[in-house]
């Protein structure tokens, strides 16, 4: 058919023979069709290069240009053209060698049947009808693969974009978190600090139970969670003694009264209760209250004993009284590190389980031993940009900036006036820059 649907399929005819013709033209006119005729494959050619054409019907044995080879540029210029050969030859040959050429789609010998050369043109219209909608098939299919890849490549890249985005939220909010945390772990430190103040022991007391806490847990591989949790309880421990009356806070547990023992006994039921309204220390919490507890069930304040005491409140335990010896918060002796030692050492299988008491004097020797990359400044040496490498603590021990600050401007001149005001010199120890002194 006609590529438009709504007008008739055209026909042309070829042959030299006017009486051919004209009975083509009287058998296919009542079908329908737009019937075209050329006496000769010239005329042929023009009227196919001025009218759409759905098939050509040529005759085999023409002068000038026989059939064959009309059909043949028929082929070479017009592919889309149904093509048809009448051939009154008797060698088949000759039509087999012109079909080849031409790449005829059909030959009918002459004289015709009628019936039979209206089905080959119907045959030939409908194989190139069917052969345009599959091209238009294809060429829908290829613009709608293009039109899929054009999305496809689109969704990749919004996808990726996306993702890109994505992970820079993500990496934002673990800097803001790992940041949060930072914050909360110094504002820890710094409380404790602020505890200690109102007691007259070893400054940093907290800080160094809570230091060897984490090292005790790291070599129980705790994992992370624990390592945090012991080294928070270390800083907290003592948070319940806040309401000691001053001579009670620097008197040892030795030397006691009975109602000051009564009073000792609980500050660690005060101090879980003062971290119990933080969600993110409630196993903080039950250390801070089960850390004097002991495993033969003699402590207190719950009498626990085996597994019932802690794992965390165990080693909080273990740090707690290897400093208290040697501070004097025990008894009026201070012990020596290596007497201390020997007293945790004492307590494995009834204070302690044996397995902690072993965690602790590995820990013992996990100390850093290297130097730091570092040097000591004067307050009136230290300048902006400059990076603190040791935390700064004050002569009582609480902190004044955390290791990995960056001196700005503001900073340096707050500490000039610090040292001025009180008459102190502060250890105030900076990074070194790679290859060079600050």
């Amino acid at each position: 058919m006609h590529p438009d649907a709504s007008e008739p399929a055209v026909v042309l005819f070829v042959d030299d023979e006017p009486s051919i013709l004209s009975a083509l033209r009287r058998l296919f006119r009542p079908q329908g069709y737009r019937v075209l005729l050329a006496e000769s494959g010239r005329s042929a050619l023009a009227i196919l290069e001025t009218e759409p054409v759905d098939l050509v019907v040529s005759d085999m044995r023409m002068p000038e240009m026989d059939g064959a080879a009309l059909l043949e540029q028929v082929c070479e210029r017009w592919p889309t053209v149904g093509r048809v050969l009448l051939t009154g030859y008797a060698d088949i040959g000759s039509t087999v060698a012109a079909i080849n050429r031409g790449q005829i789609h059909r030959y009918i010998a002459k004289p015709w049947e009628d019936r039979e050369l209206l089905m080959c043109v119907q045959d030939g219209l409908e194989r190139r009808r069917l052969e345009q909608e599959n091209r238009a098939l294809l060429q829908l299919t290829r613009q709608q693969n293009d039109e899929l890849q054009a999305l496809n490549a689109d969704l990749a890249a919004r996808v990726k974009a996306r993702t890109s985005e994505l992970e820079q939220v993500n990496a934002m909010l673990q800097t803001s978190f790992a940041q949060l945390q930072q914050n909360f772990l110094l504002s820890i430190d710094v409380f404790s600090g602020l505890v200690e103040l109102r007691s007259s022991g070893l400054a940093g007391y907290s800080r160094v139970v809570a230091d060897l806490a984490r090292r005790i847990a790291r070599r129980l591989d705790g994992g992370a969670m624990l390592e945090q949790d012991v080294y928070i309880a270390g800083l907290l421990h003592e948070v319940g003694k806040i309401g000691f009356p001053d001579a009670m806070l620097r008197k040892p547990l030795s030397a006691m009264a009975s109602d000051e023992l009564a009073l000792y006994r609980r500050h660690t039921l005060n101090g879980e209760a003062a971290l119990l309204p933080l969600a993110q220390l409630q196993r903080v919490a039950r250390y801070v209250r089960s850390h004097h507890e002991r495993i033969d069930g003699k402590g207190f304040p719950d009498g626990l004993s085996g597994e019932e005491v802690p794992l965390g409140a165990q080693i909080l335990s273990v740090a707690s009284d290897f400093y208290a010896a040697q501070s004097g918060r025990l008894s009026l002796k201070r012990y020596a590190p290596a007497e201390a030692q020997s007293l945790i050492r004492g307590g494995a299988g009834t204070r302690y389980e044996a397995s902690v008491v072993e965690a602790f004097e590995l820990a013992l020797g996990d100390e850093p031993t290297e130097k730091p990359h570092d040097r000591p400044l004067a307050a009136h040496e230290v300048m902006p940009g400059m990076v603190l490498s040791r935390d700064l603590l004050s002569p009582q021990g609480t902190l004044l900036l955390a290791a990995g600050f960056v001196f700005d401007a503001r900073v340096v001149k707050q500490l000039r006036d610090f040292g001025n005001r009180e008459g102190v010199k502060l250890d105030i120890f900076v990074k070194l820059p790679e290859g060079g002194q600050p």
